[in-house]
Formats: structure tokens, C-alpha cells, sequence
């Protein structure tokens, strides 16, 4: 910006030349602020071009007590600049696709998995819970008689499915001891997620070697990078719960898979945590004066059903599983939690550690209100398992209703 005594003026010139006014080919607007700044710049800038002539650019700025003029063209060029370089407005275009609405901070999530792989060894201790969890999901495949040449492994973590389908004896049926691990219905299987460092943590041990995986690195787990109609079965245990457009994601999944193939997942969901929930608010409340958010959202086991129908998944079923972990503190707890990736990630969470007050508090809190009679505190971990399928044309279709023929009370009264 220019200042000629107390009158600012700025000038947005398309091109000029050495040697005097020419043929019209180029704009000067010219912004005074009304005590007559425009006319001494035009003036000065006259003199410049009869004189020594230079080139010169600037952007142009509109500030509320200005007037604006355009001048008439002096010397000029044919080579005229872009457009975008001579104008200041912008402008607002609406997108065809509906908002995504934002609830976790995607980079943070990242960085928490990124420490999480970063420990080894505390990593490895508190897998305990998406190890069992994947166990459970590996075990549902027991009920679909199929082979699977393309498995998806959707969020994969430490690739804790990938470790529960190499597991010996997995069929959980007593009158089968002797079974055959689960990897050998698969094929091919593929471990995406974001955090490479957690997804290649385990990449040395030896279930490795017995399935065909391939890792692969996802810029975004919601944006998924895949053809439609590349995967015969798509799986996910524990990272859904922290999808930001799980309407969208559901619907992503339903679009890769082949006709008639399943999708399995299990995530994080309900009540889980609520106990520690509970804790920290009556913490701040008590220490602070007000709540802060702790403990992540979770989406609830009634919307889930709804959510797999809308995302064009046919032969639903949606269950639930309380897994409840004793821990010898709140501080174990929250330690266990961070060595898994499971921290808080809300967008609207309050930075920085918590304090010592409220974290003593909330110890006290806790084992007062959902503390066992051995000394040790319960989580709740609810666990909502789900199975849809993809539309096809050979998949069984329910009924039309009232062709059934036996009254379901009479069965009920047989036995």
C-alpha cells in the first residue's frame, strides 16, 4: 500500500510500459479516501510512465470509507494478466453432497495410534481387548459356510483380526476340538488404517506367514480408495467408533462389496466407559465449577440398525456384548486406554492434560460409586457387533408378510 500525504491510495495496474499513454488496453482503479488521495497518486503515476515507465502490480484492497474510480486506460499492452490476479472478490459455490459433520479430530486420532505403535511392548500388553474383540468377530465367520478370495480388513490397527484368523481350534463348539484356522477360507487379506506405524507394529511375528496379507496406509479410513465391487467380504473390529460420516462410511463399504458378500464389524458403542464418564464430570464439577468433555460419544446400539438399512444392507443383525474389565485404579485405566489408541480425540475438548485435583477426585468419585468390594474399579466396554450384507441375486428374501402358515403362539405353547 501506497501513502501519499494522509490520503492512502492503491492501484491495481494491468500492464504499462516505457513511453507514454498508448493505444487503451489496461485499468487503473484508483481508492481515495475522498480528500482527493486519488487525484495526487494519478498525477504521480502520470509523471512515473512519461519519465522513466516500469511495470508494477498490487492488489487491490476495498475498505469501507472508500470511493472507487476507474480512470481511463493509459499506456498499455496486449498482455493482459489472469483474471483471478485483477479482482478481490471471492465466492461461496454450494457442493452437491450433504455436510460432513465433524465430532473427532482426525489428525489427533492419528497421532494417538502413531505413540500407540511406538510403544512395543506396552502397546502389546493392552491389546487385550481388541485381541478378544477380533477373536469374537473371526468367530461369526464360523457361521458362513464360504471361501473369500479379497478379504477387507478395515481399520485394522495392530492387525489384531489378522491374528485371530491364524489362531488354531477357533470353532468355540466343544464337539469340535479340532479345527482348521480360519485363514484358510481367505485368500488374499487387506490391512488398511491410518497410523502406519501401528498397522507394521506386529509386522515380524509369525502369523504373518501363515495367511497372504498385504498392509496398506490410508490417507483418510473415511475416504476409502477402492474400486466397487473389489472385496468378497469386508471386516472391522474396534475403529468405527471413531468415523466421523459413519452414514457415509456404511455406505462405502456396501458400495466395494461383491453382490451377495458380508460385511462384519464390531466397534465401540452405548454405554462403554460409563462409568469413568460418570466419575470425571460430577471431578470437574466439584474441583472447577463445570463439565468438560472426557469420554467420546458413541453412537447407540438402536441407530445401527437403521444406519446398515439406509446404507443398502439387506439381512441385518445387530447384537450387543458387555465386555467389563477390573483395573486396580482409575489411573491403570486411563493408561491402558492411551496405550491403546482409545484416548479422547473430540474436536471440542479441552487441551492439555487434566488436572491433579480432578483426576484425585475423580480416583475417590469412581471407587465410591462403581468400585468393587476387593478394592478394584469395573469398565464397561459395549461392544456392538453387526452383520449386513450386500443386495445379490441369488440371496434368500424373506417372505411376503402374512404367507406364513404356523402361528408362532402355538410353537411357543408346544414347549
Amino acid at each position: 500500500m501506497l501513502k501519499f500525504g494522509s490520503a492512502p491510495a492503491v492501484a491495481m495496474i494491468s500492464s504499462v510500459q516505457k513511453g507514454g499513454p498508448g493505444p487503451a488496453s489496461g485499468v487503473i482503479a484508483v481508492e481515495g479516501n475522498g480528500r482527493g488521495g486519488g487525484a495526487g497518486w494519478l498525477r504521480w503515476w502520470r509523471r512515473r510512465v512519461d519519465g522513466a515507465g516500469w511495470n508494477a502490480m498490487s492488489a487491490c484492497r476495498r475498505t469501507s470509507n472508500s470511493a472507487a474510480r476507474v480512470l481511463p486506460r493509459l499506456s498499455l499492452n496486449r498482455c493482459t494478466p489472469p483474471a483471478a490476479q485483477l479482482t478481490c472478490r471471492t465466492y461461496a459455490v454450494a457442493s452437491n453432497a450433504a455436510p460432513r459433520f465433524q465430532v473427532f479430530n482426525r489428525r489427533t486420532k492419528w497421532l494417538q495410534k502413531e505413540r500407540a505403535g511406538f510403544n512395543v511392548e506396552e502397546g502389546r500388553q493392552a491389546d487385550y481387548l481388541k485381541d478378544e474383540v477380533a477373536v469374537r468377530v473371526a468367530e461369526r465367520l464360523l457361521d458362513i459356510n464360504r471361501h473369500f478370495p479379497k478379504v477387507l480388513d478395515l481399520g485394522a490397527n495392530s492387525c489384531n483380526i489378522a491374528r485371530a484368523l491364524t489362531s488354531d481350534n477357533p470353532d468355540p463348539d466343544p464337539s469340535k476340538p479340532d479345527s482348521a484356522p480360519l485363514s484358510t477360507r481367505i485368500s488374499e487379506l487387506t490391512a488398511v488404517d491410518s497410523s502406519e506405524t501401528l498397522l507394521y507394529r506386529d509386522s515380524g511375528l509369525d502369523f504373518n506367514k501363515k495367511l497372504n496379507i498385504t498392509r496398506r496406509v490410508l490417507e483418510d479410513e473415511e475416504t476409502l480408495p477402492f474400486e466397487p465391487e473389489s472385496f468378497d467380504l469386508v471386516l472391522s473390529s474396534l475403529s468405527m467408533h471413531w468415523i466421523n460420516d459413519l452414514p457415509g462410511i456404511l455406505s462405502q463399504i456396501n458400495s466395494i462389496l461383491k453382490p451377495d458378500s458380508p460385511f462384519i464389524g464390531a466397534m465401540l458403542g452405548g454405554d462403554s466407559l460409563f462409568e469413568l464418564r460418570t466419575s470425571l464430570q460430577l471431578a470437574d464439577l466439584e474441583r472447577r465449577g463445570g463439565i468438560s468433555p472426557h469420554v467420546s460419544p458413541l453412537a447407540d446400539v438402536r441407530d445401527i440398525g437403521g444406519l446398515l438399512q439406509k446404507a443398502g444392507f439387506k439381512m441385518l443383525t445387530v447384537d450387543v456384548d458387555d465386555i467389563i474389565v477390573d483395573y486396580p485404579d482409575t489411573f491403570a485405566l486411563m493408561q491402558d486406554l492411551q496405550a491403546m489408541g482409545e484416548s479422547n480425540a473430540i474436536l471440542g475438548r479441552e487441551m492439555g492434560p487434566i488436572g491433579r485435583d480432578v483426576l484425585l477426585a475423580n480416583d475417590a468419585i469412581y471407587r465410591e460409586l462403581h468400585g468393587n468390594e476387593d478394592g478394584s474399579i469395573p469398565a464397561t466396554f459395549r461392544i456392538i457387533y453387526m452383520i449386513g450384507w450386500r443386495e445379490g441375486e441369488n440371496q434368500p428374501q424373506p417372505l411376503a408378510r402374512g404367507s406364513g402358515e404356523t402361528n408362532l403362539k402355538d410353537l411357543l405353547e408346544q414347549k
